[in-house]
C-alpha cells in the first residue's frame, strides 16, 4: 500500500491519501482523543504523542499536529498506523452517523430558498476547493444576512482561514446571494 501525503495551507496540519475511500459518506472531525470512541482509526492516530486532531474525509486523512512535535518525527509512526489500519481492514467508523453538521434552517419560505441557494454554492464551489487542501466547511445556519460557517481539518485554526472566509467565500455567496451580508465562522 502507498500513502501520499501532501502539505497543506495550514503548516500544523498534513494530509494523507492512502489511495482508497476513508469516508463513504459525509466526513468527520475529531477534535480530541476523548472525542474519537466511533472511529478506531481515529482512536489509533490519538495514540501518538503530538496528534492533536483527526479529520477523515472521503478519500483522505488530515492530521493537526501540536506545537512541540515537528512532522520528521511524526509523518513516519502516522504512514505505519494508516498503512496498518487498512491492510487489517477495520473499519473507519463504526456507526452510520455522519458527522456533516445539518445546520440550522430556521426561517420563513423565502429564506429556505437562500438557505438551498447558500447550500448549493457551498457544495459545488467551495467544499471541493478546500477538501483539495485536506479540510472541509459546513453550512451552520443564515442570520439576519449573515452565514455561518463551521471549519474543519485543515481549515480549522488555518492561518489563511480567516481570508479564505473573508474574500474568497463571503465574496462569491455576495455576488451570487444579494441577500447574503456577511460570513462569519462559527
Amino acid at each position: 500500500m502507498f500513502i501520499q501525503t501532501e502539505e497543506t495551507p495550514n503548516p500544523a496540519t498534513l494530509k494523507f491519501l492512502p489511495g482508497r475511500m476513508v469516508m463513504e459518506r459525509g466526513t468527520a472531525d475529531f477534535d480530541a482523543a476523548d472525542k474519537a470512541a466511533r472511529s478506531p482509526l481515529a482512536e489509533s492516530l490519538f495514540r501518538i504523542d503530538g496528534v492533536a486532531r483527526i479529520f477523515l474525509g472521503s478519500d483522505f486523512i488530515t492530521v493537526t499536529k501540536t506545537d512541540q512535535k515537528d512532522w520528521p518525527v511524526l509523518k513516519p509512526q502516522i504512514l505505519g498506523l494508516i498503512m496498518e489500519h487498512f491492510s487489517s481492514n477495520r473499519p473507519v467508523i463504526l456507526s452510520d452517523d455522519s458527522a456533516s453538521a445539518a445546520g440550522n434552517e430556521a426561517g420563513g419560505d423565502e429564506d429556505d430558498e437562500i438557505v438551498a441557494q447558500i447550500k448549493e454554492l457551498l457544495d459545488t464551489r467551495v467544499r471541493p476547493a478546500v477538501a483539495q487542501d485536506g479540510g472541509d466547511i459546513i453550512f451552520h445556519s443564515f442570520e439576519d444576512g449573515v452565514v455561518y460557517l463551521h471549519m474543519q481539518g485543515s481549515c480549522s485554526g488555518c492561518p489563511s482561514s480567516t481570508a479564505t472566509l473573508k474574500m474568497g467565500i463571503e465574496n462569491m455567496l455576495r455576488h451570487y446571494v444579494p441577500e447574503v451580508v456577511e460570513v462569519r465562522p462559527v
